[in-house]
């Protein structure tokens, strides 16, 4: 009999926490939605709420001008070589000096979202789910559109995930196992 009761409140509670790390409100909340990035992602100019990223792949974002000159390591596991790539766009497509396993979807993917690498301060009431995507990990530096870029990504819960996610053409890899 209580599990008549238990059953409908862990289904309510799962739902909220999805839409939690997904960046939309659940059903009947008044609070508005933004992103929760890795606390070791920085960037030295603080963006605006509406042009910090989400965790959805459908998200929107005002498109930049795609220049970017960064520099990404890659980590697949804490016993693999670290990957290093450069990438190097000018308008939206990439100059010869990039070293990156696939620089034109990654330049096109900085040009229509240039804040994907500039997360917003984290919120310390947010919630994730704690499901764990890999022991990947992947430092970006240098800059975009003229904005100087330094973001940390990892894969320890589904806000992380889901940031990983948005930034993975970018990063080089899709972090899974």
């Amino acid at each position: 009999m209580r599990l008549r009761f238990v059953r409908p409140i862990m289904a309510v509670l799962a739902i909220a926490g999805l839409a939690a790390c997904s960046g939309t409100p659940a059903p009947g909340s008044s609070s508005s939605a933004t992103q929760a990035p890795s606390s070791s992602a920085t960037s030295s100019s603080a963006p605006t709420p509406s042009s910090s990223p989400t965790p959805s792949s459908s998200q929107s974002s005002t498109a930049g001008r795609g220049d970017a000159e960064l520099s990404i390591t890659l980590m697949e596991t804490p016993e693999s070589a670290p990957k290093s790539f450069t990438l190097v766009c000018v308008g939206g497509m990439p100059a010869a000096e990039s070293k990156h396993p696939s620089p034109a979807e990654a330049c096109a993917a900085l040009k229509n979202n240039p804040a994907m690498l500039s997360p917003a301060p984290p919120r310390a009431d947010r919630a994730c789910t704690m499901q764990y995507g890999g022991p990947a990990t992947a430092t970006v530096t240098g800059a975009v559109d003229g904005k100087e870029v330094t973001a940390a990504f990892n894969r320890t819960d589904g806000c992380q995930i889901g940031m990983w996610d948005v930034a993975r053409s970018v990063l080089g890899s899709d972090g899974g196992y």
